[in-house]
């Protein structure tokens, strides 16, 4: 029997090196001496004796064995050979008791790279074991700072917490990701029974995803992530393979988008939504109303947040009359799973769905995911996922033309700055605002407070504590809130506070916008217009958001305020050089402006800010869930980790 097998071995070899000569690859097994110096290999460090994946073991230490085994790591010798016969020892003495022996290799980069063991290895491989024991010398890399290096680096954070060696990832950030996704901090050890249960699990999902073939260039660890994100860990463990792979089927376009090394795509007014290479489709109106659903995770009650959104919604009903049928759901995450939610919504027969939060995004996406023939849009920003698009509007607009009314009435005083959440978008608020007031008056400051740290009257008095008096506030109030807290921008002292002027955020337009586009087909619904994830972010020229001056503000500064407007409808940016950090550090040079993605993308603050972006731990629960989604660092959970790590 024994002979029979190295036969069969030595097929799969032969086979093995037809296929790698045809490609134009290297035949036979990697000699690590080829890949590092002696001395580089002689300062190894030992990890001891351990189980490791027999797929990551790719080669040998020198080129002793290297010609005897292909690639794969099966027999090449003649069967007369006395290797041959050594190999089928090995292999009846793994049919009858198994191979208890260690071998010894050195890991590096996490592929190992046999010095003792190459048969013991081969025999293993080609009864399928998963595992192989080991002596590992590990060898580290030169921190050279190349993504290679830093990938690895990520992984042997991933690899102290969790023990795994698989799944791998093209990301570094996919490994602490993952962490999140399966309910664990981002210094979490796993238990034995978690890391054999994700390990059954993933073996699953590789056997399922594998054999599909079309997505050849996104591995395993990366469409693993993807399915976990859309579906969640609980759901792959309870799943038949043949379940996984019609769910995987359903992700195809989600996976694809992993491969994109830019996968978000802006549009930035109503006329982008238009497939431009056929124009507007002719599509006939439908007889029956198009009925359209609002997601809510609160009630205007409670939210001023939602309330803006409703106005939107009651818009929407005046513009469209009997065209259009609107119903709306509250409070989506009190009760469990929001999906719940959504999928009533799609059972009452909406065809269009709106989710405005981004805490939504991950129900909003499963939701999209299971049912394809329905429109879903989520209200977040810079947002990777390509079976739902999302929407935002660019604030920051406004928020520079506040901060240069600011300036104007702030003399030599401080000004003051309360943000809600430390999420994409927000951030370019704050500098937004801060760019506006230096325009105007450079000597002038930009004290930084946060209402999810502590709410917004604690925000208030931390900033009049320090004598701070003018001071942009929140964007709206529920209809619940009677404290008397200011809207935008206004004078805060003892005698009271003065409004002085305030942005609106004009949701009606947006839904009306993207309502009428989708009834009359130039919203298109299917894959086809761009590989990338579509982001649609409108400003003042969509007549989206807009700025009311209140009558106490001096005509030359409402006037001031007009002129700023339309400039920037015009294209003006206040994003211009140049352009500092608080640590000092130039971003852009004068005459240069920011790019989009770089505005969307902000973590930073500009240097006439004083405060800081909050830690995750700093946040309210709220804001903890929201920076989950959409946080920029330090304020998510992996990120403070990193960043913790490197102090």
């Amino acid at each position: 029997m024994p002979e029979l097998y190295y036969k069969d071995a030595l097929k799969l070899a032969q086979k093995e090196v037809r296929a790698r000569v045809a490609r134009g690859e290297h035949p036979y097994l990697l000699q690590l001496d080829d890949i590092l110096s002696p001395d580089k290999i002689s300062k190894g460090a030992s990890l001891g004796t351990k189980w490791i994946p027999s797929e990551l073991i790719i080669g040998t230490r020198n080129a002793a064995r290297a010609n005897a085994f292909a690639r794969n790591f099966m027999p090449l010798l003649d069967e007369r050979s006395e290797f041959a016969s050594k190999w089928q020892a090995l292999c009846e003495a793994h049919i009858e008791e198994g191979i208890r022996d260690s071998i010894l290799c050195y890991e590096y980069m996490n592929r190992y790279y046999v010095e003792e063991g190459n048969k013991r290895v081969s025999v293993l491989k080609f009864f399928g074991a998963p595992t192989v024991y080991a002596r590992v010398i590990r060898i580290m890399p030169e921190q050279n700072g190349s993504k290679e290096v830093e990938l690895y680096n990520a992984f042997l954070e991933f690899n102290r917490c969790s023990g795994m060696h698989l799944p791998e990832f093209s990301r570094p950030q996919s490994y602490q990701k993952l962490q999140r996704l399966l309910g664990k901090e981002p210094e979490e050890v796993w238990s034995d029974d978690e890391r054999k249960d994700f390990t059954a699990a993933y073996h699953y999902f590789r056997e399922a995803y594998a054999p599909s073939g079309n997505q050849a260039d996104v591995s395993v660890g990366d469409a693993l992530l993807v399915y976990i994100e859309v579906y969640g860990y609980q759901n792959l463990r309870g799943k038949s393979i043949g379940e996984i792979k019609k769910s995987v089927a359903k992700l195809k376009e989600e996976i694809s988008l992993d491969r994109e090394d830019d996968p978000i795509e802006i549009k930035l007014h109503p006329q982008d939504m238009v497939e431009k290479s056929g124009g507007l489709l002719s599509k006939v109106l439908p007889k029956t109303p198009l009925k359209v659903a609002f997601i809510h995770d609160k009630t205007p009650i409670t939210s001023g947040w939602t309330l803006a959104h409703e106005e939107g919604r009651h818009h929407v009903e005046r513009v469209f009359g009997d065209e259009v049928e609107t119903s709306v759901y509250y409070n989506v995450l009190d009760d469990g799973d929001p999906l719940d939610e959504i999928e009533k919504a799609i059972a009452d027969g909406n065809s269009v769905i709106f989710t405005t939060s981004p805490r939504l995004l991950s129900s909003s996406l499963r939701a999209a995911v299971e049912h394809q023939k329905v429109t879903v849009l989520n209200c977040s920003l810079n947002t990777s996922h390509r079976y739902i698009r999302t929407y935002y509007a660019r604030m920051y607009e406004v928020k520079f033309i506040i901060g240069a009314i600011a300036g104007t009435l702030a003399q030599s005083s401080d000004v003051g700055y309360i943000c809600d959440y430390p999420i994409f978008g927000q951030v370019a608020g704050i500098n937004a605002f801060a760019l506006g007031v230096q325009m105007v008056n450079p000597l002038v400051k930009v004290r930084l407070e946060w209402s999810s740290v502590g709410g917004t009257e604690a925000a208030v008095r931390r900033l009049r504590e320090k004598g701070v008096r003018l001071i942009s506030t929140q964007d709206s109030k529920s209809l619940l809130d009677n404290s008397g807290a200011s809207l935008g921008l206004a004078i805060i002292d003892d005698n009271g506070q003065t409004q002085l002027a305030r942005p609106v955020w004009k949701w009606g337009v947006y839904y009306e916008e993207m309502i009428r586009a989708i009834r009359d087909g130039s919203f298109k619904t299917d894959y086809e217009i761009s590989s990338r994830a579509l982001n649609y972010y409108w400003g003042l020229s969509a007549g989206v958001i807009g700025l009311e001056c209140f009558d106490v503000l001096p005509e030359s500064v409402r006037r001031l305020a007009g002129l700023l407007q339309d400039s920037i409808c015009r294209g003006v940016d206040p994003f211009c050089g140049p352009l500092f950090r608080q640590d000092g550090r130039q971003i852009i040079d004068e005459k240069q402006a920011l790019s989009l993605e770089q505005i969307i993308s902000m973590d930073w603050l500009v240097e006439s800010v004083i405060g800081a972006i909050p830690k995750y731990d700093e946040l309210d629960e709220t804001g903890k869930a929201t920076a989950d989604v959409v946080g920029v660092e330090p304020s998510t959970k992996e990120k403070q980790s990193q960043q913790d790590g490197k102090g």
